[in-house]
């Protein structure tokens, strides 16, 4: 076989351990020119080591590297950073933003890699005089961005940016990354979970511009939770389970029932509803907002009205940036906010989240590793800090009080009963948290919530980039510790049958306020006419 007739990329062999930690075994795969791999798992499953070790990445390196080969066109290659993978063709867009937010698009997209200008004061003082050739680097940006088919604005400050546009910056920063005296050109793009932060149509825009570059002649590796995108976009599907691949199919043909199956070696449906009875007129309002208002970047929060009553799962949904996630950001002190909100009959002032969490409130962000995780702290401290410095939970008091110090047993023994109850996958209580998967990063989030016995938790978008398994084990989750504990949900979510799944009613934002409340178990086209801003027929959920 000569170089033109061997895949573009060979993986054979694969193994890696962390720490004695069987994580990848005995990986095969390969991918032709052009090609569209799905790869899909639960988290844990080793997807993101496998493609780290493709990339390599110091992570890998720094952990006694790995077993196998990997070679392109037929040759063995060995890639001592993400820099060798770079000049070799392959380029990676991770799960979390690497993004510089006081930059604009076209800065971010060319960083390091600027196109430069000769001037007069560089004959006297040396090519340091030299400056951005800006002409050259907006027609370079543009033409990234023009092969993605989006409205991004290439002059625009990242910290302007609804997220969606962030995504695509980071996408467009790799396809500008042409063929050079030091790198061949982008030749294969790995794309990790770059679907969770869209709205339905940017997603759609993004697997339209995926199926151009295939035609071009790149090859795309997809790690994805969303299925349906993979049975859409995918030429072969790939499909790992406890770090061994398990599946190697033909996207052709195969339905979201199979590749689920395949992923957690059982039959899963995630978005069944749970038959409930909850009369949310017979409960208190708990919780109130009048007249709020959030300044936060990409949401539109303007005024909204809104009841929580105690006792009830609410879900909030809504098309992206109409103000969804703006609410409980503001409502928690995350962004500066305006308006009247009411707990448990006392006002409470805005923007200070310790206010709200003193009051009885908790909150699960949707960005777990900006705000909800101490990434380089244990399993142990991510979930104990907070009870610790809000209630002093899980501290021995010594001289009546005059001297506090940390319980371990009591922090040990609770971070293990969270393992357990959330199935946290975990080589011990003692990991530290940027070791996990994503899955089981926003577990841990969960736990950390659940700890402090709140009286009302927001979660916003707890399934966001996790697997079919793990929302399941989420979901269920969020309904048990509402019934067993009494505690009111305030659910924010993308996807509205997992809204329907386990609320009691759901609020639909739109323009940044409340348009319309219906219960959960109304027609999902009801809920869509409320999205696009239209009146529905049905709204008797209960009153804005």
């Amino acid at each position: 076989m000569n170089e033109n007739d061997a895949p573009l990329l060979e993986m054979r062999h694969i193994s890696k351990d962390f720490f004695g930690n069987q994580v990848l075994s005995d990986i095969n795969f390969s991918l032709k020119k052009g090609e569209i791999l799905g790869l899909v798992g639960e988290n844990g499953a080793g997807k993101s080591t496998l493609m780290k070790i493709l990339f390599g990445m110091d992570e890998i390196h720094q952990t006694g590297g790995f077993g196998g080969d990997v070679l392109m066109h037929g040759q063995k290659v060995e890639f001592a950073s993400p820099i060798d993978a770079l000049a070799k063709g392959i380029g990676m867009v991770h799960q979390e933003f690497s993004l510089l937010p006081d930059f604009t698009a076209t800065e971010n997209i060319l960083l390091n890699r600027e196109p430069l200008k000769y001037t007069w004061l560089s004959e006297v003082f040396g090519e340091r005089m030299n400056k951005l050739d800006r002409v050259q680097m907006d027609d370079i940006s543009k033409r990234a961005i023009g092969r993605l088919n989006v409205p991004l604005d290439a002059d625009m400050l990242v910290s302007q940016m609804p997220v969606g546009h962030k995504q695509f910056t980071e996408i467009a920063r790799e396809l500008s990354k042409e063929a050079s005296e030091a790198t061949e050109g982008i030749k294969l793009l790995v794309l990790d979970e770059p679907t969770a932060v869209l709205s339905e149509q940017e997603a759609d825009s993004l697997l339209s511009a995926m199926r151009k570059l295939s035609e071009a002649g790149i090859a795309i590796i997809f790690i994805t939770h969303r299925l349906q995108e993979i049975i859409d976009v995918c030429d072969t599907i790939m499909v790992m389970r406890d770090g061994k691949i398990i599946k190697t199919v033909p996207a052709k043909g195969v339905v979201i029932t199979d590749i689920a199956r395949w992923m957690v070696g059982r039959d899963v449906n995630t978005a069944q509803r749970q038959a409930r009875e909850f009369d949310y007129q017979k409960s208190p309002v708990i919780l109130s907002m009048e007249n709020l208002w959030v300044n936060m970047p990409g949401e539109t929060v303007r005024n909204v009205n809104l009841a929580v009553h105690k006792g009830e799962i609410l879900g909030i949904g809504g098309m992206a940036g109409q103000g969804k996630l703006g609410i409980p950001n503001g409502a928690m002190g995350l962004f500066p906010a305006g308006g009247k909100i009411t707990f448990e009959g006392k006002q409470i002032d805005l923007n200070n989240p310790r206010n709200f969490l003193d009051a009885g409130m908790a909150f699960v962000s949707e960005d777990r590793r900006g705000v909800g995780l101490l990434l380089d702290e244990t399993l142990e401290w991510n979930i104990s800090f907070t009870a610790m410095q809000v209630q002093e939970k899980y501290l021995k008091k010594y001289l009546g009080g005059a001297i506090k110090w940390r319980d371990q047993d009591a922090i040990e023994e609770e971070t293990e009963n969270y393992v357990k109850q959330l199935e946290i996958r975990c080589t011990s209580t003692k990991q530290k948290a940027k070791e996990l998967s994503g899955g089981n990063q926003q577990k841990v989030c969960l736990a950390k919530a659940f700890a402090v016995a709140p009286k009302l938790l927001f979660v916003s978008e707890p399934t966001r980039g996790i697997d079919i398994g793990a929302k399941s084990l989420v979901l269920k989750a969020l309904r048990k510790y509402n019934e067993e504990s009494g505690t009111t949900i305030v659910m924010i979510s993308s996807e509205l049958e997992e809204l329907r799944a386990i609320c009691d009613r759901i609020a639909i934002i739109s323009d940044g306020k409340v348009f319309g409340i219906l219960p959960a178990t109304t027609d999902s086209a009801e809920f869509g006419l409320l999205m696009v801003g239209q009146t529905s027929q049905l709204q008797q959920g209960g009153s804005v």
